[in-house]
């Protein structure tokens, strides 16, 4: 089964592959050609949650083509390797950061504020979950950014720390990401509609 993917915007790839998959026979292998890195990267998470056969070939710039191997609908792999955060008990906090200043008014003490502030969630004695940064808070976990030290050590206390890849690549940070791993809009509404307490700062 092969999907063309290429100008298509996160999530469709994501969606699209895992349709075709849900409806593969065994062993059957769905092809999805890409135009960029974080696609074929969303690709390969897909397909590591899913426990299926992943290879992605780069063909030329802007031309990637990810292959996964289908488990076949009675495949236990397949039923319980649901595209959805693989959070422990007693962590469905999760941290939305939009932006790299907290509150409105000067930039400059909204910047202070933010770092203060993600500061405060590494010394909190309950971690929260998981921290999803998107738009402006994708500078966050980039070079550069005041809080990688913060958000090192919560990511070594277990915290996901999940950054946009259509936000790092609209603000040509893709090679910057210093923290965490990158994610996509399907599995960040994902994690934001099933969290038990959001946190917006």
């Amino acid at each position: 089964m092969r999907i063309d993917a290429r100008g298509k915007q996160c999530p469709l790839p994501v969606i699209e592959a895992k349709e075709a998959l849900n409806a593969a026979a065994l062993s059957e292998i769905v092809e999805v050609t890409v135009d960029n890195e974080i696609a074929a990267q969303n690709l390969r998470k897909l397909a590591e949650q899913k426990k299926l056969g992943y290879v992605c070939e780069k063909l030329g710039e802007g031309n990637y083509v990810v292959k996964i191997t289908a488990s076949g609908e009675n495949n236990p792999a397949a039923e319980s390797g649901e595209f959805v955060p693989n959070c422990a008990v007693g962590q469905g906090k999760v941290a939305a950061i939009t932006s790299d200043t907290m509150g409105y008014g000067d930039d400059k003490l909204g910047r202070l504020l933010m770092k203060g502030f993600i500061f405060a969630l590494s010394k909190q004695e309950e971690p929260l979950g998981t921290i999803l940064l998107y738009n402006g808070g994708a500078r966050l976990s980039c070079e550069g950014s005041e809080s990688l030290e913060d958000l090192k050590s919560l990511e070594e206390r277990g915290v996901r720390i999940l950054t946009c890849g259509t936000c790092l690549n609209f603000y040509g940070l893709s090679e910057r990401l210093c923290v965490g791993t990158v994610t996509n809009m399907y599995e960040i509404a994902d994690i934001l509609t099933k969290a038990a307490l959001v946190v917006r700062p």
